[in-house]
Parts: C-alpha cells; structure tokens; sequence
C-alpha cells in the first residue's frame, strides 16, 4: 500500500469515465490533462484531433462557453478571453494588425478600445484613423485611401447610442480587403446578430449582457473557423485566457440572456421616453426613440421590437460637479463602472469610460460634461423613473 504522502497527492483523482452526462456543463479546474496513449496527446499538438492538454491551450468548461457564443452569434467558431478588452485585441491581431498596416475605427467607440488603438496599436507602428462611424461616405474614403487590415465598430455605441450599419459597413469594409470587428456588447445576439450581416467578428464583453450579473470579467470573440484558430493560436502565446470558473459563470449567465434583455429593453424604452420630457434633462440619446437620428436604421437592423437597455442623456446646465451631486444623490439605482447587469448602473463617461480621451477629443466626439450613461435593469420600471427624478431635482 502506498505511504500515506502518495494517497494524500493521488487518493480519489482520475477516477473511471463514467457512464452518465451531467445537466449542467461542470467547471474544469485542472492546469493539464493526460491521454491513455501519447499519440493522441502528440496528436492534440499537432492539430490533428481535438482535446485539452494544457489550460493556456484550451479547457473543456470554455469549450462549452465558446459553441454556446458561436450558436447564439450565428457563425462557425468563437473565442473566450479573459475580458472584453483582450477579445477586441485578439481580433485586431487576428485581422492582421502589425506594424506598417493601418485601422480604421468609429470615432466615439469606447474610450478604452481608442486608448488601445492610439497608445498600444499606434505606438507598434499600425497607423490608425478615426471617422464618423454614421458617415458612410467618410468611412468608405478612409477605407479606399488606407487599405486598412481591419475596420471597427460598435452595434450600439458607448456612450452616444449610435448605430452602425453593419452590412454597408462590411461591403465597404471588404471591397478593400478589410475584416470588420463589431463591438456587438450593447446589442447583444438576441438583438442583433453581426456575423450574419457580414462582418467577420463579433466581439462582446461578457462582463456585461452575457454574464448579466456583474460578477464576472470575460470577453469572447465569434467569428469562421479558420479565423478562430489564428485567434487561438495568437492567444495561445500571449495568454488572454478566461478562466473555468468565469466561462462557468458566463454561461450560466447565458441561459436567461433572453429573458433579461426583453424585460431591459421594455424597461429602457419607458424610461427614456420620460426622460426625454423631464425637465432637467435637455438631449436622451436611445435608439428607440423617433427623434433619434438612426431610429429608422435602428428598426430595421435590431430584432424582436427592441432598442437596448443603454440610454445617455446630457443634463440641463450641466457640469461634472452637478453630474456627481446627481449620481450621489441616488438610493436605488447604482454608480457603477460597468453595464448590462440585472441592476440599473449610471455611469460619468467623461470621468471614467472615456476618460483617456482629452477634452478636446471627448467634445469631438459629442462627449459633454454633463453627459450621464445609464444601464437599465430588470427592476420596475416605476421605481427606476421615481430615483432617477428624485436625484435630478436635488442636483439641478
């Protein structure tokens, strides 16, 4: 019998293939994996046949996570990384940015995917422009004169609510030998599905609508077959990965994605109709509103009678220091720096999410200091409006 130093490392562990399936997709916390023979361990390395080996290569609960993302996407293949940040990135590498190659992005994407092209991507040698993503006359021209690698977007804007038409974008986009990246967060597949308009990846943060609880930093990346597996071979040298325990909670999170998007999208659409009468509110930005400059694109693009639970609104006279006594002066909904949770969240873009935009490029961009984003949650919608008025009137 073994001394008890050996049964302590080994004792219950590797136990016989059982003859059952679990419901649920079980959490795979193991660094590596053993083959009975190792020609199908060499056969794994080689990419001659599927299988773990190696949690940087690949893991089973993730595996799970990514046919789940690519059947909800409509495509062929994702890709699961360890925030949404790092999936925007891999994309862009698996595009073919690299030094002496150019980008062309939407000038109002989120702050931290701007600071990623113009701190990391430029400092690298990729040359990277930015247009108005709404201006297809614009894009087209910068497309046609730099021959970029990749053209970016987002379904739904951050923080200013535009849309983007993904299927003119993607022929602009691809009369030019570019990949289009669409930063699909906001809408999420059960509004909008990029992939099947053209574009060449689907990129979410699945911190957000994904994940939906706020308890879970991911990113995921949809996209062909072919296309996954130079992601995966980039993310397999700089080790973006998620981990088993975050792809557990995603898709978990995943199995009432439709659910809370429907009750968001109906919650939103109320509260921004009444902000857009309230008194100390002068501009609501909401694709589901008729004096949004892209409801007609917006009605035609997203699915199932829905415009998104994001809204932004520009206060009356406002400052940073009214934005705050406003977000201080809430009791239910949250100041949070995130979006897409079960709870509604507001957020200063100025001061956080675009933050490392100047002030110059924040106005630019329509980016004003009295700019407020707010995430509508599943709570009633009476009671969001009732904090929401409660807190306006005490900071104006």
């Amino acid at each position: 019998m073994p001394s008890i130093h050996t049964l302590a490392v080994h004792a219950g562990e590797r136990m016989p293939r059982p003859d059952f399936t679990p419901v649920a997709t079980p959490i795979y916390h193991s660094a590596a994996y053993i083959y009975e023979e190792l020609d199908a361990l060499d056969g794994v390395f080689a990419g001659t046949r599927e299988g773990p080996v190696y949690a940087r290569y690949g893991n089973p609960t993730l595996t799970a996570l990514e046919a789940a993302v690519a059947s909800l996407e409509g495509g062929e293949a994702s890709l699961s990384y360890a925030s949404g940040m790092a999936a925007i990135h891999g994309a862009l590498l698996g595009a073919g940015a690299r030094a002496g190659t150019a980008v062309v992005a939407a000038q109002d994407v989120y702050g931290a995917t701007y600071a990623l092209l113009t701190r990391v991507l430029a400092s690298q040698g990729v040359t990277v422009r930015f247009v108005d993503g709404t201006d297809l006359a614009a894009v087209a021209a910068a497309v046609a004169e730099l021959k970029p690698v990749a053209v970016v977007a987002e379904t739904i804007s951050n923080p200013l609510l535009k849309l983007a038409d993904v299927p003119r974008l993607a022929e602009i986009s691809h009369g030019a030998g570019a990949a289009l990246i669409v930063d699909n967060t906001f809408a999420s597949p059960y509004l909008f599905r990029p992939l099947q308009h053209g574009a060449d990846y689907a990129v979410h943060s699945a911190t957000k609508y994904l994940g939906g609880h706020g308890d879970v930093l991911g990113g995921v990346a949809a996209t062909s077959a072919a296309r996954r597996t130079t992601l995966n071979e980039i993310n397999k040298l700089v080790g973006g990965n998620l981990g088993p325990q975050e792809a557990w909670l995603v898709l978990r999170g995943i199995k009432t994605l439709p659910l809370r998007m429907q009750r968001q999208c109906d919650n939103a659409a109320q509260v921004a109709r009444w902000l857009a009468e309230h008194p100390c509110v002068t501009q609501v930005n909401y694709p589901g509103l008729p004096s949004h400059p892209q409801h007609a694109l917006a009605t035609r693009l997203l699915e199932r009678g829905g415009f998104g639970a994001m809204i932004s609104f520009d206060l009356r006279n406002g400052s940073q220091q009214m934005v705050f006594r406003f977000m201080e002066a809430l009791q239910m909904v949250l100041p949070a720096t995130t979006l897409g949770d079960v709870y509604s969240l507001v957020l200063y873009p100025a001061g956080t999410s675009h933050r490392a935009l100047d002030a110059e490029a924040r106005r630019r961009v329509g980016i004003g200091d009295g700019l407020v984003r707010l995430s509508v949650g599943i709570e009633d919608p009476a009671d969001i409006m009732a904090d929401l008025d409660q807190a306006l009137r005490r900071a104006g």
